[in-house]
């Protein structure tokens, strides 16, 4: 028998036997062992190959290679198709019943802390507006009182971009921003995302959120601050929340003052985030340095006001009673989906 000939039989011969083999997955097996394995039909024809005229030869070459890449991609699409009907056997589908609800994303701890610092505020009269995340050495330190050489300036640990240029380490350039577009009153809070060079703990991380608050008119007073920053502290962490203030430095205010809150994820008894002291510090604040209103055209002698900021990172732990900031920027959903 010619090879052509033989060709053409095993074809035929593999044809009838895969629809014997009904798609079964251990007859699919068998049939390519019989055909294709080392010792198989078609592996017994190649070396007749050089039995055949030698103007022959690329011929048979070909055909018998057609034949091997049909018969294993045959194989393959079979095995496929049993595959799939049994899995469909397995899921038991009906068709009729409900499908399943997809799980729907929701804001993020942070997102929630910040909206809801934003609605109380709002509601004492504070206007929220924005700023940019890269800022200007000018409107960054200078026009907060924190020239060059200004020791201040080591309290913060700067990304640079440029000699000029840095990444915000507080959302206190907004207030300049709006005072030189606006005169009194002026009544802000600028949330936002601020940076800074520091080393990644449990309390701290390179990137964190703030709220700045600025309010400034004419007989604004210590009492103010004071009364705007305990009605805050009382409506956020709720009505048995205990409240300090420390006497503090900050060169774009004066007097200053540092706000502590209870912990409550010890209940004040101390733990890793409150530095076992039972209290987190939650803003700085303090009367706005009237060198400020220098650079931008303010009347120090008819207009005083105060300046805070927050950081919402840090309340969000003792809102939520989370115990390592570093798992707000995880994106674990095990922990996400707890709110």
């Amino acid at each position: 028998m010619a090879l052509s000939d033989e060709i053409n039989a095993i074809r035929q011969e593999f044809s009838q036997a895969l629809k014997n083999a009904d798609s079964d997955p251990d007859a699919l097996e068998d049939l390519r062992i019989k055909y294709l394995g080392r010792n198989g039909k078609v592996q017994q024809l190649f070396p007749l190959i050089g039995q055949a005229a030698p103007d022959q030869r690329p011929r048979m070459g070909k055909l018998l290679n057609e034949l091997k890449d049909t018969i294993q991609q045959t194989l393959e699409d079979s095995r496929e198709q049993a595959e799939r009907r049994q899995q469909e056997q397995e899921l038991d589908l009906d068709v009729t019943l409900p499908g399943k609800q997809p799980y729907v994303g929701h804001d993020h701890p942070l997102v929630l802390t910040l909206q809801e610092m934003e609605n109380i505020f709002a509601s004492m009269g504070f206007v929220s507006v924005e700023g940019p995340e890269i800022e200007t050495d000018y409107y960054n330190f200078e026009a907060l009182n924190i020239p060059r050489d200004h020791p201040a300036r080591d309290m913060q640990d700067t990304f640079y971009l440029e000699d000029d240029v840095v990444l915000r380490t507080h959302t206190s350039p907004v207030q300049i921003r709006v005072m030189e577009q606006y005169q009194p009153p002026v009544r802000i809070v600028v949330p936002g995302r601020v940076y800074r060079n520091e080393a990644i703990s449990a309390r701290s991380y390179c990137l964190f959120n703030q709220v700045e608050g600025l309010y400034v008119d004419e007989g604004v007073t210590f009492a103010d601050l004071k009364g705007t920053v305990e009605a805050f502290a009382k409506r956020f962490f709720g009505p048995s929340a205990n409240i300090r203030f420390r006497p503090s430095f900050f060169p774009f205010t004066e007097p200053s003052t540092e706000v502590d809150v209870s912990c409550m994820i010890c209940g004040g008894t101390g733990c890793r985030v409150c530095k076992y002291q039972g209290w987190v510090e939650i803003l700085g604040a303090g009367m706005v340095d009237p060198n400020l209103y220098q650079y931008v055209g303010y009347d120090a002698e008819k207009y005083t006001g105060f300046a805070f900021g927050m950081g919402v990172d840090r309340i969000a732990l003792n809102k939520y009673g989370v115990n390592d900031i570093r798992l707000f920027y995880d994106s674990d959903l095990r922990f996400l989906r707890q709110f």
